[in-house]
């Protein structure tokens, strides 16, 4: 086999890139509901102040890809993996976004009466959180079968996303303080879509290695 010092230099460090950008991602989800659930504005802004954090890794991480493209000519898996690179950190990019929306929630509601004690919300952000830790392992260890026990484990988070909402939209009709209910209703949205966008991480793994978008 050619040796190929250069190239495989050059990827480590854009894996080692993801591999940060994947971690601020995953602490910031628990942190966004651990904020709403203490009530805690001061770590939620901790939360919104760090977007621009992902937003200049994501930029980074395409500024090395693009550099990485331009000179290192990759071709098959090298030129999946690279363009798989770069729409992965878009989704990642994605839910740094989302967890701002969960921790703006913190501040909007931090001075309601919660009416009831916060525990679903913050075992289906843990739950989020995994999903991604595990996508990106599955992604950069090239690990077909943690990609697909990642797609699948979507389905208990959608179950739990199904629960928490359909139970705060009527309590939001039958017991008053609707907005505080309807508000826990739309954060356990932005995880559910933050487990989406984990799934398509997953997706990007089995294009890398297969060539396709087929998860079954």
């Amino acid at each position: 086999m050619t040796p190929r010092p250069k190239m495989d230099d050059e990827l480590q460090k854009i894996n080692n890139k993801v591999t940060e950008m994947s971690k601020h991602i995953q602490e910031d989800i628990v942190k966004a509901v651990n904020s709403v659930k203490e009530k805690d504005s001061t770590l939620a802004r901790e939360v919104i102040d760090g977007g621009d954090i992902i937003d200049d890794m994501e930029d980074e991480i395409n500024a090395d890809c693009f550099r990485f493209l331009a000179t290192q000519a990759p071709i098959a898996g090298d030129l999946r993996y690279c363009i798989s690179v770069m729409k992965m950190i878009r989704d990642l990019e994605r839910m740094g976004d989302h967890c701002e929306d969960l921790a703006k929630y913190t501040i909007r509601l931090e001075k309601e009466e919660y009416m009831q004690e916060i525990i679903d919300l913050p075992r289906m952000a843990e739950l989020a959180a995994h999903m991604v830790n595990n996508a990106i392992a599955a992604f950069l260890n090239r690990d077909l079968r943690l990609a697909r026990k990642v797609w699948k484990a979507d389905e208990d988070v959608d179950e739990l996303f199904r629960t928490i909402y359909n139970e705060q939209m009527t309590f939001a009709e039958e017991k008053g303080h609707a907005e505080i209910y309807i508000s826990f209703a739309f954060i356990a949205a932005h995880l559910e879509r933050i487990a989406d966008y984990a799934t398509n991480i997953c997706e990007e793994a089995v294009f890398c290695m297969e060539g396709i978008y087929e998860m079954e």
